[in-house]
Formats: C-alpha cells, structure tokens, sequence
C-alpha cells in the first residue's frame, strides 16, 4: 500500500454524477489519504458521510431549474461553459495546495486541465459509456456537422490554449483520458472489444459498507419476489404507471410485490394484499432478494440490475435508457416494454415469459459472476493507489 497522499476528486454536481463514485471515496479515506471533493453546496450533504473534505465551488448548471437543452451542442457547450467558470475556481484551492493525484468526474473538463497545468497525474471516473476505437469517426464527426457544432469545438480549443492544459486537442482532450476508471460493467458497454484496455479498467458498480441497508427481509411465505421501481413514463405520471402495475401484478399467486413510490401522492389508492409500498430509495437492500425487478433501465440501473443478478422488465424512458435496455435484452436477461405499450397486459407477459425461459437464470447467473469479478471498490481504490506508485517512480 503507497503511503498516504492528497487525493482530489473534482466533480459534477449532479446527484447521478455524485452516487456512482462516492464508495470510492470512502474506501480512499479509509485507507489513510486525505481526500478532497471538489464541488457545489447542492450535492455536499452527499460527500460528508465519505470523511472526504468539502471544497466549494459555485456551479453555473441549471441543477435548480432543471432547464437541460435538449441539443446535443446546446448540452456541450454547458458543460464547457460549467468548466470555463470552475477551473479558476480550482486554481485557487488547488495552486496552494495542490493534490499528489486528481480524480475527475467524465462531466468535469476542469479536472483534467487542471492536473495538466500543474503537471500532476489524473484518473477519470465514468459513471456512462466510454469512448472506443473509431468512435470518434462515429460520433464525433456527426456532432461536428450539427449547427453550431465547428463554433464550439473552435471555442473549446481556444480555452484548452490558454487555460494550461498540455492536451489542446479537443477529441483527445475529451475522448481520450490517460486513464479511466469505468464504474459500469464491461458488458454493458457499446463495442467493448475497441475500448483500449490500457487506459481504461471496467470496475463495474461500486458499492460498499456505506450503502444504504434497511434490514429489509424477504417475507417468508412468498415465493417470489418483485421489485417494482418506475416513475413517470412517457408521460403517464407516476399514479397512472402504478395502477397499472397493480392491474399487472396483483393476483399473482406466490408473489410479493415491493412497490417504490416517490411519495408524492402516487401512491395507488387501495393497496392489494400482496403489495408493499416503500418510499424510493436505493434498492439494494430488496435488489438482492428479489427474483423480478421492473425499472426504468438508466446505465446504473442496468449495472445493480446485473451486480445482483436479477432479471430485468426494462422501460426506458428516453433514448439513452432504450439503448440500455435493448443491451440487456441482447444479453437475454430482460424483457423491454416501452411506455406506448406499458398496459397490464404487456407487463403481466413480459414477467411470465422471464421466469419461464430457463436461459434467462442461466445468463443472469453467468453475468453476475463476471460483474462481481470486475471487482467494484476495492480493485477502483487499488487501481488509483497504483496510479500514486506510478506517478511518483516518474517524478
């Protein structure tokens, strides 16, 4: 184990940049180094139970108002603008105090030029896909031709000029980190054969002793569990998405169904005996007993999903959450049904064709052993720890 050091971790501000890496950051204050956390009072009440020390920051991202733009160069010219207004934030806590080693979440470019003007090692932790062989090619240039596209790669070059950053190409800048920590499953990720494996190490998800567990127990009369966690669907409303997952699930003979609610007054008017109505939350506690779960198919979703080896009935709600679901469903551990079909019907079928097909348990067994092996906290806090011993033999 290296001796101690200061460990920075520079963040996004958005509660779902914020719960992916945030045992990490307890394991790295466990085993002796001082970590600070670099990011806005919106989200410190997250980082405080790590023991990692609080360094704010003012955020320009519309996290209050949710006002997201829709464009995807709207989108990046926000989080260059975010990184524009951060990095001289930075360099006041950090010119004086500067870290042995700089964490940065995907979304927060100032983390990266930050440890380049000052010469210091860095390690990006991606909560979403990353960047593979030819995805540049792929992506990249079909963002290029959209309007307003060459204006902010130009706008992004000229800041990587002056702010300090040795990278001033922009796809290498952004598409290519020196090194990565990907905290989903490598199965998870689009052309997982083209992601270069020297920079990049599939962690899968990151849980720990800090994770949430309610003492929650299967009841012991059932024989099965499910787990039902949706909200709003393609406009539906949370009420109306319920309903109709009881039309869906009441009768069936044998199940426990553990309904999640947001309890914003969506909870279904009479309960059926066996249902149980819990406030949302982190679900793993119920996850690892569960045999179904039905959920909105968000990438750390996909990747509990997968750690605790549980069929999924995937609903996306947006592009990105279809994209998931239609991999777990090439993975053959989940059905999609999508909100213009989510009737009772379509998801009383969708759970009876699940646990009908044998395969199915064969293949969520098969992936929950390779997700555990990707090794989550522990093999993340060794591979930074590595990262320390490695930066310091070249110094």
């Amino acid at each position: 184990m290296p001796r101690p050091a200061h460990i920075a971790m520079i963040g996004t501000p958005l509660v779902g940049h914020v719960l992916p890496s945030l045992e990490i950051i307890r394991e790295l204050v466990a085993r002796g180094h001082r970590v600070t956390y670099a990011t806005a009072a919106s989200v410190a009440e997250l980082i405080a139970p790590t023991g990692a020390e609080l360094v704010g920051i003012t955020s320009i991202l519309p996290v209050a108002e949710r006002d997201w733009p829709q464009d995807p160069i709207a989108s990046a010219s926000l989080f260059l603008d975010e990184a524009i207004a951060v990095l001289p934030q930075l360099r006041a806590a950090y010119d004086g105090d500067p870290a042995d080693l700089y964490l940065y979440d995907a979304g927060a470019h100032a983390g990266r030029a930050l440890a380049e003007a000052q010469g210091r090692g860095c390690v990006q932790l991606s909560s979403a896909h990353v960047a593979w062989e030819g995805a540049q090619e792929e992506i990249g240039a079909a963002l290029a031709r959209l309007p307003g596209g060459l204006a902010h790669r130009a706008r992004f070059a000229a800041w990587l000029m002056r702010c300090g950053a040795t990278t001033t190409n922009v796809e290498e800048f952004t598409g290519r980190p020196r090194r990565v920590l990907a905290l989903i499953p490598r199965a998870m990720q689009p052309h997982a054969d083209r992601v270069d494996s020297e920079a990049v190490t599939f962690v899968g998800p990151c849980f720990g002793a800090g994770q949430e567990q309610d003492g929650w127990m299967r009841p012991a009369e059932v024989r099965k569990v499910l787990l039902v966690s949706l909200a709003d669907s393609g406009g539906l409303g949370a009420r109306e998405v319920h309903h109709r997952c009881v039309a869906a699930f009441a009768d069936l003979p044998g199940w426990h169904v553990v309904l999640q609610t947001g309890g914003g007054g969506e909870v279904v008017e009479r309960v059926p005996r066996n249902f149980e109505v819990r406030p949302w939350g982190t679900p793993s506690t119920i996850l690892e007993q569960a045999d179904v779960w039905v959920t909105h198919t968000a990438v750390g979703s996909c990747g509990a999903g997968l750690y605790a080896g549980v069929p999924m009935i995937a609903v996306p709600d947006g592009p990105d959450q279809g994209l998931h679901a239609d991999r777990l469903v090439d993975l053959g551990v989940a059905r999609r049904v999508d909100a213009a079909d989510l009737t009772a019907a379509a998801l009383r079928c969708a759970l009876l064709e699940l646990i009908g097909d044998p395969q199915v348990a064969a293949r969520s067994a098969w992936l929950w052993s390779e997700v555990r092996a990707e090794g989550g906290t522990r093999r993340a806090a060794n591979v930074i720890e590595g990262q320390l011993v490695e930066d310091r033999v070249g110094c």
